[in-house]
């Protein structure tokens, strides 16, 4: 599988924290971890099926992914091409009206966020151009024309970088207290803004620091406490469903993306 990686124009900085390209030349597959941002995918060549629960299921050629709590496995057959768009975690709200909350743990098709003829639109530009670049450019123009907010909502900005620097150990009250809002309204601004809840970004984060940032010098046990986990049946617990995997077992095995 070759991965490359590409930084979206000046406008689009904001709101897009980078696109991926993916080409695998032999049927490939891949466990994918949860993470904070909300996914656009362009299938140029090929085909990508991923599997929910014991069903396989073939995803469609523009298909918008919310964040997942679980991780899952994607499978890409011979000379498959994807682009994909990866939103910053506030930057998917700039584009899409809809309330992304409702994408959490599903993929699906672009043409149920905005009408089916722009999605047939940017479908056939991106069939008649070959290199990527050219691609880039043509998901860029798209995106431009969807852009409905020009700047960030600072309060969940905020927010956001405090979670990152507590690398996801905080609790919900510790948010609030600086902001304007009491919790009701702080969290359904967050889960508009940012696609889950405070609670469960903060999850992700943990998660995604530990994984990072876990030395094998150090036992597992031991690292879990320094994250701010306390109980370790729901450390193993969290950790399984976010990886698939006993820790044990992740950090002996699989690579991941």
């Amino acid at each position: 599988m070759h991965i490359q990686r590409y930084f979206p124009r000046e406008a689009l900085k904001p709101f897009i924290k980078q696109f991926v390209l993916i080409e695998s030349e032999h049927m490939q597959e891949n466990r994918i971890l949860p993470d904070t941002s909300i996914v656009l995918a362009f299938r140029c060549k090929g085909l990508v099926k991923t599997r929910e629960e014991s069903e396989s299921i073939v995803l469609p050629s523009s298909v918008i992914t919310g964040i997942r709590t679980a991780s899952r496995t994607m499978h890409y057959t011979p000379q498959t091409t994807n682009l994909l768009v990866i939103f910053n975690e506030y930057g998917a709200s700039a584009f899409f009206k809809d309330p992304l909350f409702e994408l959490a743990g599903i993929s699906t098709s672009l043409d149920n966020l905005i009408p089916a003829w722009k999605v047939r639109d940017i479908e056939a530009q991106l069939a008649e151009v070959q290199n990527t670049i050219q691609r880039i450019r043509v998901v860029e123009q798209f995106l431009m024309g969807e852009l409905k907010v020009r700047e960030p909502d600072l309060l969940i900005l905020n927010s956001l970088q405090k979670i990152r620097l507590a690398q996801g150990n905080i609790r919900i009250k510790e948010l609030v207290q600086d902001v304007p809002l009491s919790r009701d309204p702080f969290e359904k601004r967050f889960r508009r803004v940012v696609g889950t809840s405070p609670k469960q970004f903060a999850s992700i984060v943990r998660l995604r620091n530990f994984i990072t940032t876990y030395s094998s010098a150090q036992s597992l046990t031991e690292a879990a406490y320094d994250a701010g986990y306390f109980d370790q049946s729901h450390f193993i617990k969290s950790f399984r469903l976010f990886t698939g995997q006993a820790p044990h077992d992740f950090f002996r095995s699989a690579s991941f993306w």
